[in-house]
């Protein structure tokens, strides 16, 4: 399996994530999965590393893009002309603020550039799929590298992102997790699940913690 496929296996649960949020749309969820898997590939093929943001805060836009493609496509969803408008009027903003400051803006500073809210501007760029690019233009006006978006819905991202490295985890220790901090049981009724004692519990559960803070 090559670093592609390995990529595409370990992050297949923010597909599930994104597309589960549409079921019950006129859409069946094979479907939806489907488009969410193209989305997660061009996210993969497209995520630079080197600019610092998660995978996840690149990713998710760019699978809900592909999953909202169908819907468009099928005449399920329309997008208005005001949300067309103002995504141009973003990509203008980005260029300038990229110039600037030598940066790409947030969601929170687009919004305040426009004298918009950040969720009136995030969903303007969702709604323009492929996903808008916040790109440099160079001397010859060709659009550059893109410019991952930070999510609008950063706590949406943190729970696909920890949805997602949970199920990384063996399987002791994905099943400690659950009984700490889904069934909420104590740290020595957990033990006498698990069948450990109380500071082994506590041992792990300490290591399994700082390992998903620095993965998160």
């Amino acid at each position: 399996m090559n670093g592609r496929e390995q990529a595409v296996k370990d992050n297949i649960g923010l597909v599930h994530a994104c597309a589960v949020r549409f079921r019950g749309k006129g859409i069946e969820y094979d479907d939806l999965y489907q488009a969410g898997c193209v989305g997660l590939i061009k996210a993969v093929d497209g995520f630079d590393p080197s600019l610092g943001y998660r995978f996840s805060t690149y990713a998710v836009p760019v699978i809900m893009g592909e999953i909202k493609r169908i819907f468009r496509d099928s005449g399920s969803v329309k997008v208005s002309r005001t949300l067309r408008e103002l995504s141009l009027k973003i990509g203008k903003v980005s260029d300038e603020f990229i110039k600037t400051n030598g940066r790409e803006p947030t969601v929170s500073e687009i919004a305040q550039c426009l004298g918009s809210s950040e969720e009136t501007v995030a969903e303007a760029i969702g709604a323009n799929t492929p996903p808008i690019s916040l790109t440099a233009v160079d001397e010859n006006g060709q659009a550059e590298t893109d410019i991952p978006v930070p999510s609008h819905d950063g706590k949406i991202i943190e729970i696909m992102s920890l949805h997602t490295e949970l199920n990384k985890l063996h399987p002791s220790d994905r099943k400690l997790i659950e009984l700490r901090f889904f069934r909420h049981m104590t740290q020595t009724a957990a033990a006498r699940q698990l069948g450990m004692t109380q500071v082994q519990v506590s041992r792990r559960e300490k290591k399994i913690l700082d390992s998903l803070r620095e993965k998160l």
